[in-house]
């Protein structure tokens, strides 16, 4: 666990980036960007080699942590993110469930995909696991990656 994939071509713009997206944003940028969703992050370092960004430091609990890994990821321009040395206090960090969304995917399919037929209602668990990345459960797009939480018994 430590290297998650994303699409270098979808996510949020930072800064200078060409049509390709073939510039990625600086660490100056990408670390502004994560300090802007507050987090928790204060104590993680951030550095991109390329188009990969590099996370290390200590965060709080599993769910800072994935929202980090996913948060810096949907950044245009990256395609990695190394979070082998993102270190989590209260237990070792778990591999995270995420999913890539889909040209026409909703959170309610979503929701019924990864939890099972029946559970689309869920999809606000899934909508409040990626805030403040999501601002509206509508607005998903395509190469979008999303952390899915587990479900509480």
């Amino acid at each position: 666990m430590g290297l998650f994939s994303f699409i270098k071509s979808a996510g949020k713009k930072l800064g200078l980036v060409d049509d390709e997206g073939e510039t990625p944003p600086d660490a100056e940028a990408v670390k502004k960007e994560l300090e802007g969703l507050n987090l928790g992050t204060d104590k993680v370092e951030v550095t991109v080699e390329g188009d990969k960004v590099v996370l290390k430091g200590d965060v709080e609990n599993q769910s800072i942590f994935e929202k980090a890994v996913i948060a810096v990821g949907n950044t245009l321009g990256i395609s990695k993110v190394e979070a082998a040395e993102l270190k989590v206090a209260s237990a070792p960090a778990k591999e995270p469930v995420l999913y890539t969304v889909k040209k026409g995917d909703t959170l309610w399919e979503i929701a019924e995909s990864q939890y099972g037929k029946g559970k689309g209602a869920k999809h606000t668990v899934i909508f409040e696991a990626n805030r403040p990345m999501l601002s509206h459960p509508d607005k998903i797009y395509p190469g979008q990656v999303l952390r899915i939480p587990e479900l509480e018994s």
